[in-house]
């Protein structure tokens, strides 16, 4: 069985009050509530108004700083919110990391309303790309597995499809990444880029409109192909025509080349690492099922 990776510290409700007790005394006393524990990160729901968001282990931590450092200057470009950090945690005696407090954010997330439900966000996640996809600030990040050349990336792609049980389509995939690696490299300047961008990381309204975009831990400059593959974890076959034709031809067929390939990675990702999490491995399943029924 392959499962998420594991915590490295056990982020109870008693560490964070304690945390918010000498950092924040202001609001330490308002309900605190468990509402996510992802890859990564821990996050808390503190009152109706804050979200406390904590590294659960030591590779995420770095993040959360690029979270605080960046994250407010990216979010000037968003048409919707994002959870731009207001409090920049500290790490304290008994956690070693630091951490943020940002606005709580509503809407539903997109991984948990049906399909058509998420296809009708296509033209407004279109629109969340274009606004976001432009030049970098100087010394902005670079991701090492995200946003760079995908063939850097293709030791573990390759791995994750010798489990031919797993992956009964291997050898399709297996051309699709081939393809993708073969189209032309992103020429331009490295542009911001969310890196994760997945229905798990998307609030929706009721109606479908876009209500916000979540976790940027992933955040950086480099190749927007990375998010262009939402265009296969997130909708289907007539909403993904509808999305693409939305961004126009600012992408060319090389980027939604390499985009495909984004999808394969990260898709496989979910599945190969998700069997303790129905939902993130339901995200990479139907991403593969998406790349596999299209035309050739």
């Amino acid at each position: 069985m392959a499962l998420m990776p594991q915590a490295e510290l056990d982020v109870t409700a008693r560490l964070v009050r304690a945390l918010l007790e000498e950092q924040l005394p202001a609001i330490s006393g308002l309900p605190l509530e468990p509402v996510a524990n992802g890859w990564d990160n821990v996050i808390y729901r503190l009152g109706k108004d804050w979200a406390v968001r904590l590294p659960r282990r030591e590779a995420a931590a770095q993040l959360v700083l690029h979270e605080q450092q960046y994250l407010q200057t990216y979010a000037r470009h968003s048409p919707v919110p994002l959870p731009s950090p207001v409090h920049s945690g500290r790490p304290s005696a008994d956690y070693p990391w630091h951490w943020s407090v940002t606005p709580w954010l509503d809407g539903i997330s997109a991984a948990l309303v049906p399909q058509a439900t998420r296809n009708a966000a296509a033209l407004d996640m279109a629109a969340f790309l274009i606004a976001i996809h432009v030049p970098a600030a100087p010394g902005t990040p670079v991701n090492p597995v995200r946003g760079v050349p995908l063939e850097t990336r293709s030791d573990a792609l390759l791995g994750r499809l010798e489990d031919s049980g797993r992956y009964p389509g291997a050898p399709r995939l297996r051309k699709l990444w081939s393809e993708a690696c073969m189209a032309a490299p992103w020429a331009g300047p490295g542009l911001w880029l969310h890196g994760d961008l997945h229905p798990a990381n998307i609030l929706l309204r009721p109606d479908g409109r876009l209500a916000a975009v979540l976790d940027f831990g992933d955040l950086g400059a480099g190749d927007p192909a990375v998010d262009l593959a939402v265009a296969w974890l997130m909708f289907d076959g007539g909403a993904r025509q509808r999305f693409m034709a939305a961004i126009g031809p600012a992408v060319d067929a090389g980027t939604w080349s390499r985009a495909r390939g984004w999808a394969v990675l990260l898709a496989t990702a979910m599945v190969s690492f998700s069997d303790d999490n129905p939902q993130m491995s339901s995200i990479g399943r139907f991403a593969l099922d998406q790349l596999l029924s299209e035309p050739r």
